[in-house]
């Protein structure tokens, strides 16, 4: 097969990550890219020195594009990837896939009757210290899991949400710092313990001037039995690496900023490590690395050249949303909910 074809639609900061990715691959050529600003279609074009369209009829008449890589608003990823889906063209969307469950539903649907792949990008499952957790979890090497928590205790500045449009909209961000912040520890955590059968929820708006939270707590029930807290805001300074703590009859294992920091398992040495922080974005969006990203690029391009699953479809990507939805609907009724 020749190159695929890369188009991108949304120009924000992440944009960056993924022409950062592409560049690396042999087996992929940029085609393109597409912003809603007619405005900064020179800006764009100056900056990373690729055809830049400003509506979706151009951008996606070009033949030579296979994948249209979705990273604008969340709220927005339905309108784009129908458009790009009616067109023939292989869909991976940022995360969350879409703001609200019925909105991914659809989406799935209308993917499969055109039949093209739809991919979510949820990175943090490609760590190799994820991997290392998720196996043990998998295998049964912690045995009977009795708890599984996560913390997204993360800070952003009133700057990062009044310089723009849409952070911390119910309609284009879907709420803030659980279904922005939160959703990637959110995903690995129940990738982790399963299935949730029910929740109970409070979030508020404490300090920012946004409509969505930067705060909530939520217990959470598996429907394995086990049991769990989840906690995010991004009011909580100075932020703090997120955390996952997973409890089981033989053992424990806790990971922060993606890395193991203490694996704790019956008849096993103890390990205890100390880790640079950096790698989270605790505190700005923007201290991340690359390569997670990458390796889920690759496989998309995989999925397409042999027409299978990528490593997080529509179904995949769904579950932390209904959570996240879940919380809201929580903390809105007051009451627990029942998934």
């Amino acid at each position: 097969m020749a190159k695929i074809g890369v188009g991108i639609i949304g120009t924000g900061s992440i944009v960056n990550i993924y022409l950062k990715c592409l560049s690396e691959m042999d087996d992929v050529e940029v085609i393109g890219l597409c912003t809603k600003s007619a405005d900064r279609v020179a800006k764009v074009k100056s900056e990373f020195g690729l055809p830049v369209f400003s509506d979706y009829a151009s951008f996606l008449a070009l033949p030579e594009m296979d994948l249209v890589c979705v990273c604008n608003e969340s709220g927005m990823h339905s309108e784009a990837i129908q458009a790009a889906a009616k067109e023939g063209k292989h869909i991976l969307s940022e995360k969350p896939l879409e703001v609200t469950t019925e909105k991914i539903d659809n989406l799935i649907s209308f993917c499969e009757q055109q039949k093209v792949i739809l991919g979510c990008v949820l990175q943090n499952r490609c760590s190799s210290d994820y991997k290392k957790v998720e196996q043990a979890v998998k295998s049964g090497v912690l045995g009977k899991l009795l708890m599984g928590n996560a913390s997204i205790n993360w800070y952003r500045s009133e700057a990062y949400y009044s310089k723009s449009e849409w952070r911390g909209t119910i309609e284009l961000d879907g709420g803030a710092a659980f279904i922005n912040q939160g959703i990637h520890t959110i995903d690995l955590l129940i990738n982790l313990m399963g299935s949730v059968d029910s929740v109970f929820a409070n979030v508020q708006t404490r300090v920012h001037k946004i409509e969505g939270e930067d705060v909530g707590v939520a217990l959470v029930n598996y429907a394995n039995g086990a049991m769990g807290t989840i906690t995010a805001g991004t009011a909580l300074f100075p932020g703090y690496p997120e955390r996952i703590e997973v409890y089981g009859e033989k053992g424990s294992v806790i990971m922060e900023g993606g890395k193991i920091i203490d694996w704790n398992i019956k008849g096993e040495e103890h390990v205890k490590i100390d880790i640079d922080r950096m790698e989270s974005g605790a505190a700005d969006p923007k201290a991340i690395g690359y390569q997670n990203h990458k390796t889920v690029l690759q496989d998309m391009i995989g999925a397409i050249k042999r027409n299978k699953k990528p490593m997080v479809d529509g179904v995949e990507a769904r579950k932390s949303v209904a959570l996240i939805n879940a919380i809201y609907k929580s903390s809105r009724i007051k009451k627990q909910v029942q998934l």
